[in-house]
């Protein structure tokens, strides 16, 4: 133990003669504790309301969509397997889009019409685990006694309930896109389909307009022939879909654009981020109050140690050295603080990760508890910040101890 470090130990762990700087030193670390602790538990909030939101939003979506410029892809079986031949592409799926009215006993509404093959794997996996009543196999049935494919359609949660609808009922579906009338006009054109099923992704803007029917009904319904409106793409590493996305725009060609995941929802994760940049600087300020009452207590100690401080210069201890003692019980303060708080924060974080005994109204908010995620960069940079501000905070008590002169204070000793 060096010389500075024994010195700084033995003046944490002395008696003081004045019980308030002991009460201070006491707070200052409560206080460091408390914002590490506070930091730790939002930014996990955060993380995992990030986290929650983009399997949500995946659970729907795809992580990547290809189109045409301009048109419909006509000769989509084709680009299928040069897209799935682009590294770091798992799979290409077509699918159809559109905008329909939905007519039904409980009113009139629009709605966002998909068209996808339930048979294929990736749309197969993504839709059988939101769908909550039903089966989605009954989407890619055949009418009885016929080659046509049945007229079936799978609703959002949300946006049954506005219609008043539930499984086995039959709705109106209203589409703009109908044949050419001898006048010049466009016909809409109008037909049933039986409601098999109804699913719940958890994001409000999906089951509020979502509505799904097989591929080969929405091709027929919508009057499009052999064309789709365009190929979804399942990639293996869903942070490199935009590297994805630059590789197979030029395997295609100019006449051909993709969009991912992140593209798509490029303003929510922004405000997300931006959010949580906002909570870590505001949080960071209990940190930097906490650091005010370290400086504080280091200059009661320099004032209550004036005369020990002027002993110990005169037996030739340096400027540095009495600088380093202050620095360094400062330092155990904010150290201590640190890792109470961090000790604090991931309790509480495991905590609500196991036992989500704090609940949301589901009315108000599309999750009913707190998610949580702890991310070791987010945990370091909090530990790193509360360290630096705690060490910031002891320079300057530090710097007046070191430039003491030991011939003023020991002249009226």
């Amino acid at each position: 133990m060096s010389f500075e470090t024994f010195i700084g130990w033995r003046y944490l762990k002395a008696k003081r003669k004045q019980t308030f700087i002991s009460l201070i030193t006491f707070i200052s670390l409560a206080g460091v504790a408390l914002g590490v602790t506070a930091l730790i538990v939002v930014l996990a909030v955060m993380n995992g309301f990030q986290e929650d939101v983009k399997n949500k939003i995946l659970g729907v979506t795809s992580h990547m969509v290809v189109l045409r410029y301009g048109q419909p892809m006509e000769d989509y079986e084709k680009l299928m397997p040069v897209v799935e031949k682009v590294k770091g592409v798992v799979s290409a799926e077509p699918f159809i889009y559109s905008q329909v009215m939905i007519n039904a006993l409980g009113g009139v509404t629009g709605a966002i019409l998909r068209g996808a093959d339930p048979l294929l794997p990736a749309t197969r996996q993504r839709l059988e685990s939101i769908i909550k009543s039903g089966r989605l196999a009954d989407l890619a049935g055949e009418e009885p006694g016929s080659s046509e494919p049945a007229r079936t359609i799978i609703f959002g949660v949300e946006l049954a309930r506005q219609l008043g609808v539930m499984v086995g009922d039959t709705v109106r579906l209203v589409s703009p896109m109908g044949q050419i009338t001898p006048l010049g006009g466009r016909a809409p054109r109008v037909r049933d389909f039986k409601v098999v099923g109804i699913f719940e992704s958890g994001m409000y803007e999906y089951d509020s307009t979502l509505a799904y029917i097989s591929l080969r009904q929405a091709q027929d319904f919508l009057n499009l022939g052999p064309s789709v409106t365009g190929l979804e793409v399942k990639v293996e590493d869903i942070y490199q879909a935009d590297k994805v996305r630059e590789a197979v725009t030029a395997e295609l060609g100019p006449s051909y654009w993709a969009k991912d995941w992140m593209q798509m929802n490029r303003n929510l994760f922004s405000a997300l981020k931006l959010e949580k940049a906002a909570m870590f600087i505001i949080l960071t300020l209990t940190v930097l109050v906490a650091a005010f009452n370290i400086i504080s207590t280091l200059i009661m100690v320099v004032m209550e140690k004036t005369r020990d401080i002027a002993i110990l210069k005169s037996m030739g201890a340096a400027s540095l050295s009495i600088m380093k003692i202050f620095v360094f019980q400062g330092l155990i303060v904010g150290m201590i603080g640190t890792l109470t708080g961090l000790a604090g924060g991931i309790f509480l974080c495991e905590l609500l990760a196991k036992y989500k005994f704090i609940q949301l109204p589901s009315d108000v908010y599309y999750i009913t508890t707190l998610p949580v995620r702890m991310e070791a960069l987010d945990v370091a940079l909090i530990t790193f910040s509360a360290v630096f501000i705690s060490f910031l905070a002891t320079l300057y008590p530090a710097w007046q101890a070191s430039r003491l002169d030991p011939v003023e204070a020991l002249r009226y000793e």
